[in-house]
């Protein structure tokens, strides 16, 4: 079923996108893979934007979907977090695009997984994560981006850091069309494929 909610979404289809993701979690499917669903679904839809085959509206409808969903999802996730924080992370969508949901997602998970999470938001120009993180003394930094505009704005806000001297920060980067080469481009310390990855990334920083 849950190719079936990959396809309402990519259609636009936002009651049945809604109706499925009900049914799955009432059939006991794992949070996670509807989460994935999503993710899957808005992966076809950054690279039909991107060819010029749907448009901002339905980016912003299919984003609408996304949030409904997570909300929906949210309550199913376990909370695997203790009290004691094992580190600070910024995150944030990079300058230039406006595409919340997935950077939303992975704040989500890294706060249930015991990380003080601050989330800057979207469109967030490179300055500001050098400022925030040092603000905050935190050691990982997460960037996020849907869109092909992003690859820029994320090897702009590495380097920003660098020049800062904050070469202990790690820096994470994910979203729709990222991927190991933009990683590498971007020279990022690491690439993560969805918000289970970011987690998994981030505490095996901390425990280095």
């Amino acid at each position: 079923m849950s190719k079936e909610l990959v396809k309402a979404i990519v259609e636009m289809r936002e009651e049945d996108a809604l109706e499925i993701s009900r049914k799955l979690l009432d059939a006991g499917e794992a949070p996670l893979s509807i989460l994935d669903a999503c993710r899957e679904a808005m992966d076809v839809i950054g690279k039909q934007f991107e060819n010029g085959e749907v448009f901002i509206p339905e980016l912003i409808l299919a984003g609408e979907m996304m949030g409904q969903i997570t909300e929906e999802v949210k309550p199913h996730l376990k909370h695997e977090g203790d009290s004691k924080k094992l580190g600070k992370v910024v995150i944030g969508t990079v300058q230039g695009d406006i595409h919340d949901i997935a950077k939303d997602i992975v704040a989500f998970m890294l706060e249930i997984n015991g990380f003080e999470v601050t989330d800057l938001g979207v469109d967030v120009p490179p300055e500001k994560f050098v400022e925030t993180a040092k603000a905050n003394d935190a050691k990982i930094v997460a960037l996020s981006g849907f869109l092909t505009l992003a690859y820029d704005p994320m090897k702009d806000t590495v380097a920003a850091l660098k020049a800062a001297g904050m070469d202990d920060v790690k820096v994470m980067i994910g979203g729709g069309q990222v991927d190991d080469m933009i990683r590498a481009y971007a020279n990022a310390d690491a690439y993560g494929k969805d918000a289970m990855a970011a987690v998994a990334l981030a505490k095996g920083w901390v425990a280095a």
